[in-house]
């Protein structure tokens, strides 16, 4: 199997990379993206979505493995891998327009005999419905005779240390019975963790979706819970420190829930039962509690203002914080920016730091000035909106006036005696 297979991974973001990096290790493995700078960033040996570290990019590419946006350069592999995004537009509809478009490119280049595998995140059907009529209209051959198909879901957690790719038990599938050996084979010999090979491609389609959508609905639920508790009066952190000590209590927390997985999946499980006539009620209701906690905590602060005699309008927030998640300098579908809005709309002078997202991106995605370090001087407010490392130990005093109000999203800042912030 060493020899004879030759992988292509189409996409190198956050799942593509790391994936395709692993391959390189056991196999000979082409990168294939379509943003030049991106390739080029790559191929100096520097990753920064900081998902594989630098060290071990370079090791990779000193042992051959390369990143490129020359489709020819893809041409001789006989295993594709499809690792691209798989967002929602405006109204929350899955758009496949980036599918479509890796689709095209292994049609291109697939030959006889070939395997393309999908890892993007998809509902039940997509594959064999949408991708592969794409691949077989543009290369002329016809799947399941000339050239064999998979789904393996991507189980990347971005900023997460521990489980890497190869410590996650991956999930496979494949067109044929035989097929789904093979691509079941390729995966294991480089992961560690194991493989589950599904007998459909639906079924691990369908593994996949779900998965996010559970984390999503227990999400939900504890959001709401702290907002209930909060009108009690009640700690919520201490509620659930509480209620932990049962030995199958989940530990969930509240807090905004954004990013390419969490905040996405449940829309594409969403479509799919639509269409079988189905109208999912507790999925939805648990998207529409976990996207308005952004303008609750936004709403929440402003009481918190107004209580200490702050003048809300002209005031100076400072939010701590706009990635999606801590440690991690994705700032896809970050909930963060509903706070920032909301507290605008109350004309609220609002500073963003952030020291790992990308200032750039973030005034191209979301229209935000951000900064990567802590301005010097006082706020009316702060949100700790996203919980870096580097903001745990962060000596708040330097950034409040006094009678400032603080807001701790993610409840992990230490309280004092009298069980303030």
């Amino acid at each position: 199997m060493n020899k004879e297979i030759r992988i292509a991974v189409i996409g190198l973001g956050y799942v593509g990379l790391p994936l395709a990096r692993l391959f390189s290790t056991r196999y000979p493995t082409v990168g294939f993206d379509l943003n030049q700078s991106r390739v080029d960033q790559l191929m100096r040996g520097h990753d920064a979505t900081l998902e594989v570290e630098d060290a071990l990019l370079q090791a990779a590419l000193e042992s051959g493995f390369t990143c490129t946006t020359d489709l020819e350069a893809i041409r001789g592999c006989n295993f594709y891998v499809v690792a691209v995004p798989t967002p929602v537009d405006r109204n929350n509809n899955p758009d496949l327009r980036p599918l479509y478009g890796a689709s095209e490119t292994v049609g291109k280049v697939i030959a006889p005999g070939d395997i393309v595998v999908y890892e993007s995140t998809v509902y039940p059907g997509v594959t064999e419905e949408e991708c592969l009529p794409v691949v077989e209209k543009v290369s002329g051959l016809k799947y399941n005779i000339d050239f064999f198909a998979g789904y393996s879901p991507e189980r990347i957690n971005p900023g997460d240390k521990e489980h890497t790719v190869e410590k996650i038990r991956k999930v496979t599938s494949g067109s044929t019975p035989e097929t789904g050996t093979l691509v079941d084979a390729v995966y294991a010999s480089v992961i560690e963790a194991g493989t589950h090979l599904a007998p459909t491609i639906r079924v691990a389609e369908a593994a996949k979706v779900i998965e996010n959508s559970q984390r999503d609905i227990n999400i939900a639920f504890v959001n709401e819970l702290a907002k209930i508790f909060n009108k009690m009066g009640i700690d919520t952190q201490d509620v659930l420190e509480a209620a932990g000590t049962k030995w199958n209590f989940l530990p969930f927390k509240p807090g905004l829930v954004g990013g390419h997985c969490i905040g996405v999946d449940p829309f594409y499980l969403a479509q799919a039962a639509q269409r079988y006539g189905y109208n999912p009620e507790i999925i939805l209701a648990g998207r529409r509690m976990n996207d308005s906690m952004g303008g609750y905590v936004a709403d929440e602060v402003m009481k918190l203002m107004l209580k200490k005699g702050i003048q809300v309008l002209g005031s100076e927030l400072l939010v701590l914080g706009f990635t999606f998640k801590e440690n991690c300098p994705d700032v896809r579908n970050t909930r963060v920016i509903d706070i920032v809005h909301t507290m605008q709309s109350y004309f609220v002078n609002v500073t963003i730091c952030d020291p790992l997202a990308d200032p750039g991106i973030a005034l191209h995605e979301y229209g935000v000035e951000l900064h990567n370090t802590l301005p010097a001087r006082r706020f009316d407010a702060v949100i700790l909106a996203v919980a870096h490392d580097a903001f745990i130990s962060l000596d708040l005093s330097t950034l409040t006036n006094g009678k400032s109000v603080v807001y701790d999203v993610k409840g992990v800042l230490e309280k004092r005696a009298d069980g303030k912030l």
